[in-house]
């Protein structure tokens, strides 16, 4: 088999432009950055899914408002700030640290930034359905 000059025979040499062998080091290549705005929206979709899995809010009419979020990005690592709605009667603290868990470890799972810190603020209560009823003498 012949081949024309400075061309390679399969398997001879390395591959084709582009591959790995021919990139520069990681270092070198760049950074890829997340805009604030991005990770927020992330952050607001994961809280309203560890909000509905989480808090369990009955689906009436005073359903909660969807969860919002800010994000700040600096040097890899994130601060997050969530508003939310919960129903009422629920263990405050404990579905609050589980909600900040849940949208923590979804954001790094996603971007793979470092939540450093969130921040959750609670909107308004939502009374369950059963709760409108009025108290029993």
């Amino acid at each position: 088999m012949s081949t024309l000059p400075g061309s390679r025979a399969p398997g001879e040499g390395p591959g084709p432009p582009g591959r790995s062998s021919d990139l520069p080091p990681p270092a070198e290549r760049g950074a890829t950055v997340i805009p604030d705005r991005v990770v927020a929206r992330i952050a607001a979709r994961a809280a309203r899914a560890a909000q509905s899995r989480r808090a369990a809010i009955p689906p009436d009419r005073s359903a909660p408002a969807a969860p919002s979020a800010r994000a700040t990005v600096r040097t890899g690592s994130v601060r997050l700030h969530l508003a939310m709605d919960l129903p009422y009667p629920t263990d405050i603290p404990h579905v609050c640290e589980r909600i900040q868990q849940d949208v923590a470890e979804r954001v790094t799972q996603l971007t793979g930034l470092e939540v450093g810190e969130v921040t959750l603020t609670i909107r308004r209560l939502v009374a369950a359905a059963d709760a409108n009823r009025g108290r029993v003498l």
